[in-house]
């Protein structure tokens, strides 16, 4: 961001945290941040789009007069961020004229001088688009070979992050972090409409190494797309009814996100938040009471986890990366925050949920890594498998749809297998499950153990307003869940 003088910023930052001192602010606050991203698709072999965008300013954040004020400059000079701290302070004076209650944000302790990076092992942004391009190709000419396949599209996705924070309490934090995300989709088309089958690798917090074979195993994914895409292809479509489901990481993720995730946001559930995902059935009023799920459920928070895409040392507020319990025995007994709505429910510190996809938006409260944790018996999914009767085992995520209360759900996937007396007898086609959250949670009887634990995720997790997206990872094992509604997407559409 200034390797040229990597003192740059903390004199920067100094220029603007002299301003709010001297007005006697309660909390000041300095960022720059650079976010960088690139993309490159195909379309059966051809380029189809490449592109990247980037852009690095500054911002200045105070509370004043029990008054939030903001302000943000793209002009990286000591002159600019002084003036971002006046105009802070000036909406702050604004703001605390029509304020009806003081803004009160929880204690947290200087960290000092912290230089920190998300280890990765070789560097995708220094990659040249050709290479890229050279590797959706090759990916391509494996899958388009086989018959079934009329038409092959593929991706990848680079991200960067790198921000300097620092504050009236002495942090001066600078970190980097990175991310990456590919996929490939294989089409069939017929007189009856098409199929397709999409590899199932979630994007992750890791280098180039994650597209040649570190972390995925994207030689046997490939060499199988076309097979399950022509077994999908002649499967015949499901009948609606209860099932007992396997459900895979690759698609449970997707489900904790959006019933979970979105849910134990604090702000949501205090009903402050409700743009892009509503507002949350989860109230604070069930804090440590709600059955949220069986008992074998526990699901935590963390800013913390390995090659996560919301792993930081340090959110935009300066607390420190933790883990912590949302859901334990299946009850609801925590919440995200940040240090705002940390201070409204009287904890004593902040769980590091502040984030801005950009040094020109305000931080607000976003998704750590909220993960469903594997059983202690090391239960694989095959055993899961095994002991059902008539059953789905779901593979990979798709399309979704969820209330704004984050309360009832339907979920499809990737590739829907049938399972009569403990065994896969071939897929199924149109398979939609639904239900309601706790009762879908309340009937998990059997969890996976460590070996079928999986990070799964999404880029562009979208909340606020303006809106920002962000980063985050689910872990969970696979899971049975027992009687739940699957109806038949394909009839469901024509009705």
């Amino acid at each position: 961001m200034t390797a040229s003088n990597p003192d740059l910023p903390t004199e920067i930052s100094q220029a603007a945290l002299s301003v709010i001192a001297d007005a006697g602010a309660q909390v000041g606050q300095f960022r720059i941040a650079g976010h960088q991203n690139r993309m490159v698709n195909t379309r059966d072999g051809s380029v189809e789009n490449v592109a990247s965008d980037s852009n690095t300013a500054l911002s200045v954040r105070v509370v004043h007069n029990g008054a939030w004020g903001f302000a943000a400059s793209t002009d990286l000079t000591e002159d600019a961020a002084r003036d971002a701290a006046v105009r802070a302070l000036e909406m702050a004076r604004i703001s605390a004229q029509v304020s009806n209650e003081p803004v009160e944000l929880i204690d947290e302790p200087s960290h000092g001088t912290v230089n920190w990076r998300l280890p990765i092992g070789e560097d995708a942004m220094a990659k040249d688009d050709s290479e890229i391009i050279e590797l959706l190709q090759e990916w391509n000419s494996r899958v388009a070979k086989a018959q079934i396949v009329n038409h092959v599209d593929a991706g990848v996705a680079i991200g960067r992050d790198t921000t300097f924070f620092a504050d009236l309490n002495g942090n001066h934090i600078t970190q980097s972090r990175d991310r990456i995300s590919a996929n490939l989709t294989a089409i069939h088309t017929s007189a009856d409409g098409f199929e397709d089958m999409r590899t199932c690798a979630p994007p992750a917090g890791r280098g180039w190494e994650y597209l040649t074979g570190t972390g995925w195993d994207w030689d046997t994914e490939l060499e199988q797309l076309p097979e399950l895409l022509a077994q999908k292809a002649s499967a015949p479509s499901v009948e609606a009814g209860l099932w007992d489901l396997v459900i895979d990481p690759t698609n449970l993720w997707l489900t904790i996100h959006e019933s979970i995730g979105h849910a134990t946001e604090l702000d949501r559930a205090l009903g402050f938040e409700a743009n892009y995902a509503g507002t949350s059935f989860a109230t604070i009023d069930k804090l440590g009471n709600f059955k949220y799920g069986s008992p074998i459920m526990h699901v935590t928070g963390d800013r913390i986890a390995d090659h996560g895409l919301s792993t930081v040392a340090f959110d935009d507020e300066g607390v420190s990366a933790q883990q912590w319990d949302l859901i334990k025995d299946g009850i609801l007994v925590g919440y995200q925050t940040d240090r705002a709505t940390a201070s409204r429910v009287g904890l004593t510190r902040s769980n590091g949920c502040a984030f801005a996809d950009s040094a020109q938006h305000v931080p607000i409260q976003r998704m750590p890594n909220v993960s469903l944790q594997p059983g202690k018996e090391d239960i694989t999914t095959a055993d899961l498998i095994s002991g059902v009767e008539r059953g789905i085992y779901i593979v990979g995520d798709k399309s979704w749809s969820i209330d704004m209360q984050r309360y009832n759900f339907q979920f499809t996937g990737q590739r829907f297998f049938e399972i009569r007396n403990g065994q896969i007898v071939g897929q199924l086609r149109d398979v939609v499950y639904q239900s309601k959250t706790p009762d879908f949670w309340g009937s998990m009887t059997r969890i996976g153990g460590p070996s079928t634990y999986l990070l799964g995720g999404a880029l562009n997790c979208g909340k606020g307003q303006p809106g920002q997206t962000a980063p985050v990872s689910h872990g969970c094992p696979s899971a049975l869940f027992t009687n739940i509604n699957v109806l038949n997407g394909r009839k469901e559409a024509s009705a």
